[in-house]
């Protein structure tokens, strides 16, 4: 046992309204500093798709997101968590805006009724030749590959398919992106898009719910749609609901979250 401080921890389901669903991220609320590898250790640890690591920075906070592998540049799931947490503790007053400092820039996390409003930059896709195995990796010959600064965008003809899609996840790990994305129309009145997230390159097979892949999507799907907002569904295991709107450059992604459990890491 070493004499570092118990640093307290919440587990949050994001973008739901319900446990057990949605995506869940654990958030770490560091009084200092602390070592990147340790973080990863603890990242690891959780064997979450992302565990957060907040701490005060004047009058901002630092947000630093970790997969059970790698750190990454962009997450909204675990951003979201992260307001959500400090809301909940009492860190933040309910009515306070939250901005955080991370690798994509500052971060704003607002609520906005019942949802908390995450303003996000846009990556917008280009198209790009389909990879060579790519629709063998996948399962299906996707309409039309696009590209973000992040990710493959696979765009489908029908929600069923991509809901269906069984991917070799071996081979989709070989790609030097981030993940891939696969998209379509919605076949549910509730929903607009659909979409799915492969990403084991960053340790994350399939991720439940990908806020910062609809920074991508957005744009294209508003391109298509000739609309700024929407709803989408990402149709995973676990499931979850992001409300949509483009502004200019930025991306407002809208959930919910409920907490788990909260205590301390020794």
């Amino acid at each position: 046992m070493t004499n570092r401080p118990r640093i307290r921890c919440w587990q949050v389901d994001a973008f739901t309204n319900r446990p057990f669903s949605g995506n869940p991220a654990a958030v770490c609320w560091l009084e200092k500093e602390d070592d990147p590898q340790w973080m990863q250790s603890v990242a690891a640890e959780m064997n979450l798709a992302e565990t957060a690591f907040v701490r005060r920075v004047g009058g901002e906070y630092e947000l630093r997101w970790f997969t059970p592998t790698i750190e990454v540049d962009l997450c909204g799931h675990a951003t979201l968590a992260s307001a959500h947490a400090m809301w909940f503790a009492g860190i933040v007053p309910g009515d306070s805006a939250i901005h955080f400092q991370t690798r994509s820039g500052v971060l704003t996390c607002a609520r906005n009724g019942d949802f908390i409003e995450l303003d996000f930059p846009a990556t917008p896709p280009t198209p790009i030749s389909p990879p060579l195995g790519l629709a063998a990796a996948l399962g299906a010959e996707p309409r039309e590959v696009l590209q973000t600064k992040f990710d493959y965008v696979a765009i489908f003809d029908s929600a069923e398919v991509v809901r269906s899609l069984r991917p070799d996840f071996r081979a989709l790990g070989a790609y030097p992106v981030r993940g891939i994305v696969v998209s379509a129309l919605a076949d549910d009145s509730q929903f607009d898009i659909v979409a799915r997230f492969f990403g084991p390159a960053a340790g994350i097979d399939e991720d439940p719910v990908t806020g910062s892949a609809y920074c991508g999507l957005l744009p294209y799907w508003s391109s298509i749609l000739n609309r700024n907002e929407m709803t989408a569904y990402q149709a995973s295991r676990r499931g979850g609901m992001i409300r949509l709107r483009q502004n200019g450059d930025r991306v407002i992604l809208g959930g919910q979250a409920v907490v788990i459990w909260q205590g301390e890491l020794l």
